[in-house]
Formats: structure tokens, C-alpha cells, sequence
């Protein structure tokens, strides 16, 4: 008999504990002591559950091997006229991510990578930049290569554009968004979630980025919100455990860090600035939403000391290594080439990294723009946003750099259209 959730309260800190090897033994002496209780130890349940991802990874190692195409890709025209073919939006489910052709006008995408350009170097940002301020993406070894850079008028022509919107719609409609009597999120009305630009010369060296999850670290463990999203696996009903439920997601907050993100956002995602080959230093997933599941149980085998979590760590994107996590490793998969005005995205806890390249070919441009429906999470953090948009400052998730406040032709409040307001909280 599966355990009641509720019967044996999990201890939970909604701050960082001070002393963290401590609660991650209490939290791990708990979990598993929860997890016995559905009559089944937790060895048990993650050898069903490593049978299953198996069963994926060598799906995935068969199509990679054949040849055929991991990630599915789908034509902007079809979700924009709702022609997406039934098994290709079973495939997205499967994979939990996509490349949408043609979101955007090749053309179009072409010039917003020049505006941007012309945009940094009429406001002397060159001559001004001091270096990365976040050390993760510093480890991409590329000066500059990330752009600290929100408030242009191609991203947030982009971020307001009703075919990004419709991309968004389509993409959050995956998600089970209404349970328990709730309305987890509104999958048609999405916030504008700032982030930055990637522009990535010819001929760079980049050292990409490693394999890692940006869902949290310990706080998924230990916060009482994101013990509420895994309900399932830390109650021993680990086969009810669905990556695409959002309930309680849009509730659970992460503990403050220079990795953390405020908003929930269903996928993460980018549009393609510049045409790029699958070989040039591109974005790879773990597309198996479910090894989520595989993440979670896996610090609590007893192979793993008792003060650890197989190498997570607060202030850390959550690692995945060959070490602790060799089967999901197998399945690392990169997108396919992809054009000018394409968009990739991919879901929330999908496994993640950047390959590294050697004299890059072409250039490797992207905005990175996810789906962040609107919810009580998003609508918070939408106000510090709007006020970084009114300010040119760099909004609250991001070093305080604020590059853009005297910048010319920065987008205004009156180039707002009714998608904009509506994801800034202008309106209803």
C-alpha cells in the first residue's frame, strides 16, 4: 500500500539551512524512512524505475545509430494553423522538447542579429564591458559571448510577437496546468521572462557548458513546495510520477543563488539568430522527461555517503556525471542544424548541456526566450520586472550590470503591444 503523503510530515527548510551537510542526512534518513513505508525500499522502486529509462536510452541510442532524428521537429505553420500531427505531439511528450521551424521569417531573424549588433555598438558597449559577471557562463571561455543584454527592440519584438505566443500556447498546453481544483497557470498568456544573448563568432574555441539541470539543487529536496512536486517519489508511488503535472510547481520557490530562477517557466528556450550545423558547439539534452525521477531517488542508494546528493550543492546548477548517473549520460543527444528564426526549446527538468567546438563554423547567435505561462510565481516577479523594463536595468534573476539604462534606442512603454502589457502585468 502506497503511503499517505501527509502521515509523516517530511522536515523541510524554506531557507538554506546553515548547516547543510546535517539536513540533507536528516532529509535522506527521512526520505527513504517515507519511502519504506509504501511497503518497498527504495533500492526496489529505482530498479523498476532504471529498468524503464533503460528501455528509453536504448530507443534513443537506436535512432542516433540509424541515423533518424532524435528531437522532433515541428513547422511553425502547423501549430499556428493546429495541424501539428498527432504522433509528433506525442513525440514532444516522449522527449519533452522541439525544434520549431520557421517561428520567425529567416529574413527577420537575419536583421534582428544585425539591430543587435548595431544596437550594442551605438551605445559603445565594447568599450564599456567589464567582463562576466555570472561564473557560470564565464566557462564558456568566450569574451563576450554572452551578452548582458534584455531590453533591445528584437527581444522584445520577439518576446511580444504573437507567433512566439502561439509557440508558447501550444508548447504549455502539454502540461496537465488544472488539477486538485486549481488552474496551475494560464497556458495562453505567457510572461515576458528576460534573459540574454548569445553571440558566438566564426572560427571561436568554446569550452560549452556541463551537463546539469537548472530546476534547483538542494532546495528540491529540502523546501517544503518542491517536496510537494515530488509527491510521488518521496511517498513510494514512484509509477504516479508525471513530469508534465504542474501541480504545485508554480507554488515552490528555490532558495536565493546566482543560479536560481524566479519564474516557472514549462520550457526553456531559445530563437536562433544565425544558421547553425549540429556539429558547432549546440545545445545537447537527456530528452527523458522522466529522468527527473531518476535524478531525485538516486542520492539516496547507499552507495552514496549520507551527507551528500551525489555532488549537488547550493549555489551550483544540479550536476549529472558519469560517476553517479552513467545510464542517463548514454542518452545525450544534440539538435539537428537549425536556420535563422527556428526555435528550440525544452522542458523544465530536461538534462542539459553545450558541447564545446573548435574553430566554430559560421555564427552561433540565439535570444533566449522560454515559456513562462502566468501564474502567481510569474506574476511576482513580473513586478521587479517591470520595473528593470522601465529603468533599462537588468532584471532581478541577473547581475546587476545595467548596461542599458542610458542606452539609445532601447524598446519604450508605448511599442508595447496588448501581448506585452499582458505579460508584464500592464493588464488584465
Amino acid at each position: 500500500m502506497t503511503a499517505n503523503v501527509a502521515a509523516q510530515p517530511l522536515p523541510h527548510w524554506e531557507s538554506k539551512p546553515e548547516d547543510v551537510s546535517g539536513a540533507i542526512f536528516e532529509i535522506k534518513r527521512a526520505l527513504r524512512s517515507r519511502i519504506a513505508e509504501s511497503g518497498r525500499t527504495v533500492e526496489q522502486h529505482f530498479a523498476d524505475l532504471e529498468a524503464r529509462i533503460s528501455q528509453r536510452v536504448e530507443q534513443i541510442k537506436a535512432e542516433r545509430e540509424a541515423g533518424e532524428q532524435v528531437w522532433p521537429v515541428i513547422d511553425f505553420a502547423d501549430i499556428e494553423a493546429g495541424t501539428v500531427p498527432a504522433e509528433l505531439v506525442a513525440k514532444v511528450k516522449q522527449r519533452g522538447c522541439a525544434v520549431v521551424r520557421g517561428t520567425f521569417p529567416h529574413e527577420q531573424a537575419l536583421q534582428w542579429d544585425q539591430d543587435i549588433v548595431d544596437y550594442v555598438e551605438r551605445n559603445h558597449f565594447f568599450e564599456n564591458y567589464t567582463g562576466p559577471a555570472d561564473d557560470f557562463f564565464a566557462s564558456v571561455e568566450s569574451t563576450p559571448e554572452i551578452y548582458p543584454i534584455y531590453w533591445s527592440q528584437p527581444q522584445m519584438e520577439a518576446r511580444q510577437s504573437p507567433r512566439m505566443a502561439a509557440v508558447q500556447g501550444f508548447l504549455n498546453s502539454q502540461w496537465t496546468f488544472e488539477s486538485e481544483g486549481r488552474q496551475w497557470f494560464d497556458p495562453h498568456r505567457d510572461s515576458l521572462y528576460p534573459d540574454r544573448i548569445r553571440r558566438r563568432p566564426p572560427g571561436t574555441d568554446s569550452a560549452g557548458l556541463g551537463t546539469h539541470l537548472d530546476t534547483g539543487s538542494i532546495d528540491l529536496f529540502m523546501t517544503e513546495g518542491y517536496q510537494q512536486v515530488f509527491r510521488h517519489l518521496f511517498s513510494g508511488d514512484v509509477e504516479s510520477y508525471d513530469p508534465w503535472d504542474a501541480a504545485h510547481r508554480t507554488d515552490a520557490v528555490n532558495y536565493p543563488a546566482s543560479t536560481m530562477c524566479s519564474a516557472f517557466r514549462t520550457f526553456q528556450g531559445w530563437t536562433a539568430l544565425s544558421d547553425m550545423g549540429h556539429d558547432q558547439g549546440v545545445l545537447h539534452t537527456v530528452p527523458i522527461p522522466e529522468a527527473m525521477a531518476y535524478l531525485m531517488l538516486r542520492p539516496l542508494l547507499d552507495d552514496v555517503p549520507e551527507d551528500e546528493l551525489c555532488g549537488i550543492a547550493h549555489n551550483q546548477t544540479f550536476p549529472i556525471s558519469w560517476k553517479w548517473h552513467p545510464l542517463l549520460m548514454e542518452a545525450v543527444s544534440g539538435i539537428p542544424d537549425v536556420r535563422a528564426g527556428d526555435t528550440v526549446w525544452w522542458h523544465c527538468d530536461l538534462i542539459h548541456s553545450v558541447a564545446e567546438v573548435e574553430d566554430q563554423v559560421g555564427w552561433g547567435n540565439v535570444m533566449y526566450i522560454p515559456a513562462a505561462p502566468w501564474c502567481p510565481r510569474n506574476e511576482a516577479y513580473a513586478v521587479s520586472v517591470r520595473e528593470a523594463f522601465l529603468t533599462g536595468s537588468s532584471p532581478g534573476d541577473f547581475p546587476e550590470e545595467h548596461y542599458e539604462r542610458d542606452w539609445e534606442g532601447r524598446f519604450q512603454p508605448d511599442q508595447l503591444n496588448e501581448i506585452g502589457r499582458r505579460g508584464l502585468g500592464m493588464t488584465d
